[in-house]
């Protein structure tokens, strides 16, 4: 099929995927479709849809636009083994772009997501016992390597997240060069950014239909007092971002040290929890002299 998409971001989850995905497509001649996580390659009821439903995704480009597609779930081994094998009978040469976080960091993000989507019951330092998704998604070695076997070096964009944050115009034009893009790139510094507060809002069965319809939103302010919808609201909201103990911040330290140190191999420069949120691409020279 024509209308395959030739790059993709594919993680890390809670990495700002979703900025980046809202930037790429405000840009002329690059198209991504609406549907912003397919994870067509990786969840099996996704893939049985076939090429046609995946393709028709696109269906909507112009001629002559760069096709990609943003999902977080090609990162996310072990859950979803079979991912790279179907992109590799798929796509020929994918330019596949993966952001960097802080581990511990991201770990902490995505116990609010899986806590807000009703996945998460426990507190945050019994999930990291209980939830092995929280460190494997921040594993980032583990989750490169099979890519770099399969696609190459070459084929790979890493990219920090605290670039995004601090010269995102700088990092927009490098992925853009990176995916073939020859227009011109423009940050759009006034796209709206997520709600924080909003992502901790626990999910209960009919959310969505209860919460979030419209016309149930008008019958409650109509017949609920305020004050009440309150009460019940705060029932259902994190108040406050979760916090680790000092011992499970020291045990996950630990551990992804040992996990940095090959991903420091990997891109040629030495990486720890300590020093994670002062690096930059730019600190990348050894991977992307041989890109």
């Amino acid at each position: 099929m024509s209308n395959l998409p030739s790059f993709f971001i594919i993680g890390a989850m809670k990495s700002a995927t979703s900025s980046l995905y809202d930037q790429l497509i405000q840009q002329p001649g690059i198209f991504m479709p609406k549907l912003k996580e397919p994870n067509f390659f990786s969840n099996d009821e996704h893939y049985s849809r076939g090429l046609d439903w995946y393709g028709s995704l696109f269906d909507e480009a112009k001629n002559g636009e760069l096709f990609g597609e943003a999902s977080t779930h090609y990162t996310k081994l072990p859950t979803y083994p079979k991912t790279i094998e179907r992109l590799q009978e798929q796509i020929r040469s994918p330019r596949l772009i993966y952001v960097l976080r802080h581990p511990i960091e991201r770990l902490v993000s995505q116990y609010v997501h899986q806590w807000s989507e009703g996945e998460i019951e426990c507190n945050i330092d019994e999930a990291v016992e209980r939830h092995p998704e929280l460190i494997s998604y921040s594993c980032y070695a583990k989750q490169l390597e099979p890519y770099i076997k399969a696609f190459g070096k070459e084929a790979i964009l890493p990219v920090f997240m605290s670039d995004i944050t601090n010269r995102p115009q700088e990092i927009l034009e490098e992925i853009c060069r990176f995916i073939g893009y020859d227009g011109e790139v423009e940050w759009k510094s006034d796209l709206a950014r997520g709600n924080v507060s909003a992502q901790r809002v626990r999910k209960f069965p009919h959310y969505d239909l209860i919460i979030e319809n419209s016309v149930m939103k008008a019958v409650r302010r109509r017949l609920v007092p305020k004050s009440f919808r309150t009460w019940v609201r705060n029932l259902f909201i994190m108040k406050e971002k979760p916090v680790l103990s000092k011992q499970t911040i020291a045990k996950l330290e630990k551990y992804f040290d040992t996990e940095l140190k090959i991903l420091g191999d990997f891109l040629g420069c030495k990486i720890t929890c300590a020093n994670f949120n002062s690096l930059s691409s730019k600190d990348l020279a050894d991977w992307h002299s041989n890109r």
